[in-house]
C-alpha cells in the first residue's frame, strides 16, 4: 500500500471516529443539557431568608433578604406560600456562588441548562407570583455578570446565594391564575382563567 493510499485511508478512519464521538457527544449532551419545565421545588433550602413588611394597603410590599448559602428560588416559594400571594411581582440584586440557568428550546419543550460555577454579580433578577392549581407559581428570569465583564441570563432554576441576594416583592391585591398551554408544554398566566 502506497503512502498515499495509507495516508487516505487514515484521514477516512478519522472522520468516522470524529463523526461517530460527534454524534455520541450530542447524544449525551442532549439528555444531561437539558431538564422539564416543572419539577419539585426542595423547601427549607432558605433558611437565612428575611421577610419585612415596607408597604401596606392594597398592594403589599416586602422586602426578602437571603443571606450567604440560601437558595433564592425555593426561598421565594416559601415566602408566596407563607404570605398567601396569589399574584405579585419582583426585582432583585445581589451576588451568587452559582447557579443554574434556563434557555427555553421551543422545539424540545425543554429547558437547555446553563450553568454558572463563579461567584458572579446579579445585574437584574426579575419575576411574578401567580396561581397554577390554586398554589403559588413563581417564573423568573435573571442576568448575572461575571468578573470579565460578560453576562449570562436566563430562567431560574436555582440561585445559591452569596453574601446577599435583596428582593423587593410587590404582591397585588387580585388573584392571577396560569394555564397549562400544552402546544409548548409551559403553564402561562391567562387572564380570564379564574
Amino acid at each position: 500500500m502506497s503512502l498515499l493510499s495509507r495516508s487516505r485511508r487514515m484521514l477516512l478512519m478519522l472522520v468516522v471516529a470524529t463523526a461517530c464521538t460527534s454524534k455520541a457527544s450530542a447524544a449525551d449532551e442532549s439528555a444531561s443539557d437539558y431538564m422539564l419545565p416543572s419539577g419539585t421545588i426542595q423547601p427549607g433550602r432558605a433558611p437565612g431568608m428575611k421577610v419585612q413588611l415596607i408597604r401596606d394597603g392594597d398592594a403589599k410590599e416586602y422586602a426578602v433578604i437571603f443571606a450567604t448559602g440560601d437558595e433564592a428560588f425555593s426561598g421565594l416559594m416559601e415566602f408566596a406560600e407563607k404570605y398567601h400571594v396569589t399574584s405579585g411581582h419582583f426585582t432583585a440584586i445581589g451576588a451568587l456562588s452559582s447557579a443554574t440557568l434556563g434557555w427555553f428550546d421551543l422545539e424540545k419543550k425543554m429547558y437547555r441548562k446553563v450553568p454558572i460555577k463563579e461567584q458572579v454579580e446579579v445585574l437584574s433578577m426579575v419575576g411574578d407570583f401567580a396561581l397554577y392549581k390554586d398554589k403559588p407559581a413563581l417564573h423568573t428570569h435573571m442576568v448575572v455578570g461575571h468578573r470579565d465583564g460578560t453576562a449570562a441570563g436566563g430562567h431560574v432554576f436555582e440561585a445559591i446565594v452569596s453574601p446577599t441576594l435583596e428582593v423587593f416583592v410587590t404582591v397585588d391585591p387580585i388573584p392571577l391564575n396560569k394555564k397549562l398551554n400544552p402546544e409548548i408544554g409551559l403553564t402561562l398566566i391567562d387572564p380570564e382563567t379564574k
